[in-house]
């Protein structure tokens, strides 16, 4: 079961990713982040009310609040990497940052091991997440791309950074924490968008439609995280983050089967290689 729910977390961050990108289309980013978050708060204390036993335990909150300020950090990096017109440098950057330091981590400090053939999972899932996640550069870079290669790299290995800090986190929750951790988390990820968001010019203000659509796809981020956690109990960290890791590849589905979109032969070959790497991973 610890396969299954790391991989309907990624199936639903996919999800949340591919909408909130659509809205982000219609409205400002730092906007439909903000209302993303509020809604996945929503969603976390609800569930809270009608999942949760256990306390709420002071040292589980702490580690859910630093996932939600990797959470916040990952989100406001990579949008400001892909803002920046360097889509194909941002996302399999870091999408393999993200993957990268949670197994090093989990191996070095955690004292995971993971099987030979869980291994090879891994070794398949990172240039498979490259391909996917990298898709037709010339469809996505403006022609001014050269010039925003190093400060986009740095904003991928930043998100990369982020996206790490929420998963090794989250990681450190114990057993019993219930949902506690995944909703300080959003408390924590709200508290580092607020100031971005009043420095800039954006203001707090959405159209009904896509505030509504941006509550939603936080909803969904926040239900990722739950399976996340689920997953935890039953798997290592270095296979539930990389299975968790996978959602890069959601968004190129639904935007063939959706908006009719063409994968590329290196989005192809990266989908062919994650069916491999998942395969590897659930029967290790």
């Amino acid at each position: 079961m610890g396969v299954l729910f790391a991989l309907v977390s990624a199936l639903c961050y996919g999800i949340s990713d591919f909408v909130g990108g659509l809205l982000s289309r219609r409205g400002n980013f730092l906007v439909i982040a903000f209302i993303g978050q509020v809604g996945g708060l929503l969603l976390a204390v609800a569930a809270v009310f009608f999942m949760s036993s256990a306390p709420l335990n002071a040292t589980d909150a702490a580690w859910g609040a630093l996932s939600g300020v990797g959470t916040g950090m990952g989100m406001l990096f990579l949008f400001r990497g892909m803002s920046r017109g360097a889509m194909s440098v941002v996302m399999p950057v870091s999408a393999l940052t993200g993957i990268a330091l949670p197994v090093i981590a989990g191996v070095l400090l955690l004292g995971d091991r993971p099987s030979p053939l869980a291994w090879l999972g891994i070794a398949v899932s990172l240039p498979a997440l490259w391909l996917v996640a990298r898709g037709d550069s010339s469809a996505q870079e403006r022609p001014g791309r050269r010039a925003f290669l190093a400060p986009a790299s740095a904003d991928a290995l930043l998100a990369g950074g982020g996206i790490a800090l929420q998963y090794l986190a989250l990681a450190q929750a114990g057993a019993t924490a219930s949902v506690w951790p995944v909703a300080a988390g959003r408390v924590a990820a709200i508290v580092v968008l607020v100031p971005v968001l009043l420095l800039s010019s954006a203001g707090f203000a959405a159209s009904p439609r896509n505030a509504a659509g941006a509550a939603l796809t936080g909803m969904t981020a926040a239900l990722a995280l739950l399976f996340y956690m689920l997953a935890l109990r039953q798997q290592m960290v270095t296979v539930t983050v990389v299975l968790s890791s996978f959602y890069p590849a959601i968004p190129v589905v639904l935007g063939i089967a959706v908006l009719r979109e063409r994968l590329t032969t290196l989005q192809a070959w990266g989908v062919v290689a994650a069916g491999v790497a998942v395969g590897l991973l659930a029967f290790s």
